[in-house]
C-alpha cells in the first residue's frame, strides 16, 4: 500500500456519502486528518455530487491549513466506472476570505477526535401543494 501523504498534504475525496468516505479511510490508509474536509463537507452540506471536492478545499483553506507549496489531492467518483483526479499545488499560502463558504462558522467547525460516526444534517422539506 503506498503511503499517500508522502506525495499530498491534503486529501479531498468526494462526498458520495459516509460508507463511501469510511471505505475510503480504511482502504487508503488515511487518518481521521485526512478524512475531516470531507466529512465536515458530508455533515454541513451533505452530498453535493462532483462540487464537494471544492467545499472540501474550501474547508481547509478556511482552516489556514494550505501552506506554500503544498499539495492538494481532489478525487471525485461517477457511476459506473468514471473516476477523476487532480493534484493542486498552491503558490501561497491559502486563507479564507468573505467568499468562502465556510467563513462565517468555521470556527465552530473544531474537530478532534473519531470523526467515523459523523452524520449530515438531518434535512426536512415540506412537500409542495
Amino acid at each position: 500500500m503506498p503511503t499517500f501523504n508522502m506525495a499530498v498534504e491534503h486529501f479531498i475525496p468526494h462526498v458520495g456519502g459516509k460508507p463511501v468516505l469510511d471505505e475510503l479511510q480504511k482502504s487508503l490508509g488515511f487518518s481521521n486528518l485526512d478524512m475531516e474536509a470531507s466529512r465536515m463537507t458530508l455533515y454541513r452540506y451533505g452530498n453535493t455530487s462532483s462540487s464537494s471536492i471544492w467545499y472540501g478545499l474550501a474547508y481547509v483553506e478556511a482552516k489556514g491549513r494550505v501552506k506554500k507549496g503544498n499539495r492538494v489531492w481532489q478525487i471525485a467518483f461517477g457511476s459506473g466506472f468514471k473516476c477523476s483526479s487532480i493534484i493542486w499545488r498552491a503558490m501561497k499560502i491559502v486563507d479564507f476570505d468573505d467568499k468562502n463558504p465556510w467563513t462565517e462558522e468555521i470556527a465552530w467547525f473544531l474537530v478532534s477526535g473519531n470523526l467515523v460516526g459523523c452524520e449530515p444534517f438531518p434535512s426536512y422539506f415540506e412537500p409542495s401543494k
